[in-house]
């Protein structure tokens, strides 16, 4: 293995400044999926089915990744009604094995993969960091959101590199960048903590061939945190100056820009939606 730094690596990419892309006109056309591929890793229920739903509706094929929710109606449900192509394939990303064979299987089935999302992720709920008796809530939580990621990023990244093109969307948390309140979750923040330098850094890294950029969303109202009670949502939506959980469709947006055409200048970013909550 040779190092290179970055100033060797920017070289090998060729002469500067590089060329633009040629983009569409019309700024709706800009955000259009129209003839890519898109894949999201736990895209069978909450957020992930939300940004696979909305890839589907700006015109996307779709991989949906599932574990232990069986997804197949879903993917034939897409594909009718929006008229793209869908699939869902059954994974556990903490296999680095399992991982890179559904990756390499849906660049067979579809042919390319333009879009990556990598979604699948879990909270922390065993409350304070030295209450667990061991260490298997903590490894739960860094193999599935950090190390499952990992896998994702590392396949992808060499189909994005063969193909010369992709764009990677890491799923963080506005968690990675402040201690939220009154839970405490010491594991689930490191993580997605770990997870925005890791865009960041792949940003870099991979600039020659791929973009790559991260979501941090706040409290959203899926069933990952069904389990919080009733008290403890009330104090979150009392410190969100929106005053409440967000929806996961008010997610999309930014995974359609990121996504779409409407991004190619934008790598490295980490874009928040909190409600405002990380503001202040």
């Amino acid at each position: 293995m040779v190092w290179k730094d970055n100033a060797t690596i920017f070289t090998e990419l060729g002469p500067l400044p590089r060329e633009p892309p040629k983009l569409a006109d019309n700024v709706l056309d800009l955000f259009s999926l129209k003839g890519k591929v898109a894949s999201i890793t736990g895209s069978s229920t909450g957020i992930g089915y939300a940004v696979a739903e909305a890839y589907a509706q700006a015109g996307a094929d779709v991989a949906i990744w599932y574990n232990s929710h069986p997804s197949d109606d879903k993917a034939k449900a897409l594909s009718e009604k929006y008229g793209v192509r869908a699939k869902a394939y059954k994974v556990s990303i903490t296999d680095s094995e399992q991982v890179e064979a559904a990756i390499a299987q849906q660049k067979k089935d579809f042919g390319k993969i333009d879009v990556f999302v990598a979604n699948a992720g879990v909270p922390w709920t065993a409350g304070p960091l030295i209450e667990p008796n061991d260490h298997k809530e903590w490894h739960k939580v860094v193999d599935l959101d950090l190390n499952g990621v990992y896998y994702c990023a590392k396949a992808i990244g060499r189909i994005f590199k063969e193909q010369g093109h992709g764009s990677l969307v890491f799923t963080a948390s506005m968690s990675g960048h402040i201690v939220n309140y009154p839970q405490l979750q010491a594991s689930y923040n490191a993580v997605k903590a770990a997870v925005i330098h890791l865009s960041k850094s792949l940003a870099v890294e991979w600039s020659g061939f791929a973009r790559v950029n991260s979501i941090s969303p706040g409290y959203i109202a899926t069933e990952i945190s069904d389990f919080v009670p009733h008290e403890t949502k009330a104090k979150w939506w009392s410190v969100t100056p929106l005053g409440r959980e967000g929806l996961p469709r008010e997610l999309v947006g930014a995974y359609l820009y990121f996504a779409s055409d409407a991004s190619t200048y934008t790598t490295g970013s980490d874009l928040r939606v909190d409600g405002g909550y990380a503001a202040p």
